[in-house]
């Protein structure tokens, strides 16, 4: 991995000097601006809102980095922006994506702790997924050698959260025990990886029964998303969990506060029982919302149970806590150079293929995260119905069932 920071390196600085030399070829007459490929969000709604088209590439302000991007992150909270599920999103078009890797191309004016060349990833407030980014220093950290491009960008917001959930909120320690949902992606991976860093942390793991075979090895108790998992964890845990981490909501989370024993705590960080179809629909919020336990602090207080939330991309991008996700970045980082923990990539896709990829996580068919590469050719299949675009990268509609009847198959990794 060593030589392939090299090779990048090395690739990045002749792009660096040609386009000095010859920087006049790069740029576009109408608009005097170098471009680039991304993933375009014209508008909130279905798969066919999206598409890959070229923009003017953007120049490191002042204390930025601008990164040449290799690989992008791609989460279930995508589909909620996709949507416009989430709170307060940008006005579309927009470029979806909150985390990638890379390499450093260049500094803003004050810049520091970096140079041209570096092997890096980094948190993005959206724009993640295209070939250029700029974003703030304080997101952006230094690779380890060994580990690739596409690991990079499984491992930032997984492991920052999973870390932050079980140390920061939930005071992980010995002997505990800890139920997680959505157990065979990213999040749930990483959290399980965690927690075998501590001795004797019993892991309670729920996931579809197609992913058990798979993910058997990485906790202590596997149960179906479908059967009726709190019998069956008070058959071990007579007393209930001292965590749960859901990502689910709705139904859940009275499962999960009834799970927890005195001194618990519960965390919900994600709703995606929010998205059960490819639109967003208001029958399905509201019978999510109307299924959410509605808590009682009185209650809380009566059996000494703890609720809490938690957004990584909150906690960065809107609260200021770069200092602190910054320390937990360096104990990860320790963590995977001692070989205790390493993301879990699911497959690797095109940019042309984010229809396809955003459908193997809404179907939950993922193992591990999904990533963009963004080097990666697409298919024949791609290139004729994933990028015809106008100058103007104004999308023409098509079907929303489209897409069904095409075989997609990603590159596992």
């Amino acid at each position: 991995m060593a030589k392939e920071g090299a090779d990048m390196t090395e690739e990045t600085e002749f792009m660096i000097d040609k386009n000095v030399g010859k920087g006049l070829e790069n740029v576009e007459s109408s608009g005097n601006a170098k471009e680039m490929r991304a993933v375009i969000l014209a508008g909130f709604g279905g798969l066919n809102k999206l598409k890959v088209t070229k923009k003017a590439m953007p120049e490191p302000q002042d204390g930025e980095v601008k990164i040449r991007v290799k690989a992008c992150g791609l989460n279930f909270l995508d589909l909620m922006v996709r949507q416009g599920t989430v709170d307060n999103p940008p006005k579309p078009p927009l470029v979806p994506g909150f985390e990638c890797s890379g390499i450093v191309e260049s500094l803003g004016e004050s810049t520091k702790g970096f140079e041209i060349g570096d092997r890096v990833m980094a948190f993005v407030n959206y724009n993640a997924w295209a070939e250029v980014v700029c974003t703030p220093v304080d997101f952006v950290y230094k690779m380890p050698d060994e580990m690739t491009f596409a690991e990079a960008a499984a491992f930032s917001l997984n492991f920052v959260a999973a870390y932050m959930m079980l140390f920061e909120v939930a005071s992980l320690r010995e002997g505990m025990s800890v139920l997680v949902h959505s157990a065979g992606g990213g999040v749930g991976q990483a959290v399980a990886q965690l927690c075998s860093t501590v001795p004797n942390v019993t892991v309670f793991g729920i996931a579809s029964c197609f992913k058990h075979a798979a993910i058997r090895d990485s906790v202590t108790h596997l149960f179906d998303r479908n059967v009726d998992y709190i019998q069956e964890v008070k058959k071990i845990c007579p007393e209930g969990v001292d965590v749960v981490l859901d990502c689910l909501c709705g139904e859940n989370t009275g499962k999960g506060l009834s799970l927890l024993k005195p001194l618990g705590t519960y965390i919900l960080y994600g709703a995606s029982n929010m998205v059960t179809g490819e639109t967003k629909s208001f029958f399905s919020f509201a019978k999510s919302w109307w299924q959410v336990e509605k808590v009682n602090p009185i209650k809380l207080y009566e059996e000494n149970k703890v609720i809490a939330g938690f957004s990584l991309l909150n906690l960065l991008f809107k609260q200021g806590r770069c200092s602190l996700v910054k320390s937990v970045m360096d104990k990860l980082l320790c963590l995977y150079e001692q070989k205790k923990i390493k993301p879990v990539v699911d497959s690797l896709w095109a940019l042309e293929e984010v229809k396809e990829a955003m459908q193997r996580i809404h179907d939950r068919g993922n193992i591990g995260k999904l990533i963009l590469d963004v080097e990666k050719s697409p298919t024949p299949l791609m290139a004729s119905d994933s990028t015809e675009t106008s100058e103007a990268g104004e999308e023409e509609e098509e079907p929303e069932g489209d897409n069904d009847s095409k075989e997609r198959m990603p590159f596992i990794h």
